[in-house]
């Protein structure tokens, strides 16, 4: 992905979200723009345009 779709999410956001499955910790990965649960299901969430999906239909499973 090139530096014009990378996305950057405030600190803050990222404070306040958490994983809708578990309910862990969520951490940006810039490089795959996902947020990843740092909890029990380790889901992969996708953001599009920015824009952080949290749906756990959307997520990727952990080997995936």
């Amino acid at each position: 992905m090139n530096s014009e779709n990378a996305y950057t999410l405030s600190k803050t956001l990222l404070d306040i979200l958490a994983c809708p499955a578990c309910k862990g910790e969520i951490q940006h990965d810039e490089a795959a723009q996902k947020l990843v649960c740092v909890g029990e299901c380790r889901r992969r969430y996708p953001i599009r345009e920015g824009i952080p999906v949290m749906l756990i239909d959307e997520a990727e499973m952990p080997g995936e």
